[in-house]
C-alpha cells in the first residue's frame, strides 16, 4: 500500500486525502465509544491506487489509539476488516 498523507478531519467526521486536486474520504459517526464507518469514497480517476485501504487503515488506527470499537456500516470497510484479521478485535459486538 502506497503511503498517503491521510488527514483526520474531526469537524467533518472523516479521514481524507487530496490527490491531484480530488478528495477521497472515509466518513464516520461516533456514538457511545463506537466509530460507525459509514461511507468510503474515492473518485473514479483515482481508483485502484490503494487510497480507500489507506483511509480505512488510518481510521482503524485512530479507533485503536483512542480505545474505540468499530461498526463497519460501509461494505468496503467490512471487506477490509475481513481481509485483515488483526482488526477483528476492534469490531463492536
Amino acid at each position: 500500500m502506497k503511503p498517503y498523507d491521510v488527514r483526520h478531519n474531526a469537524a467533518e467526521q472523516r479521514f481524507e486525502v487530496v490527490i491531484d486536486g480530488l478528495l477521497s474520504r472515509a466518513d464516520y459517526r461516533l456514538a457511545d465509544g463506537v466509530m460507525h464507518l459509514v461511507h468510503t469514497e474515492v473518485p473514479p480517476a483515482l481508483e485502484g491506487r490503494g487510497i480507500a485501504a489507506a483511509l480505512v487503515a488510518a481510521a482503524l488506527a485512530h479507533a485503536r489509539a483512542h480505545g474505540l470499537k468499530v461498526l463497519p456500516v460501509c461494505s468496503y470497510v467490512r471487506v477490509y476488516m475481513k481481509r485483515h484479521p488483526d482488526t477483528q478485535d476492534l469490531l463492536a459486538r
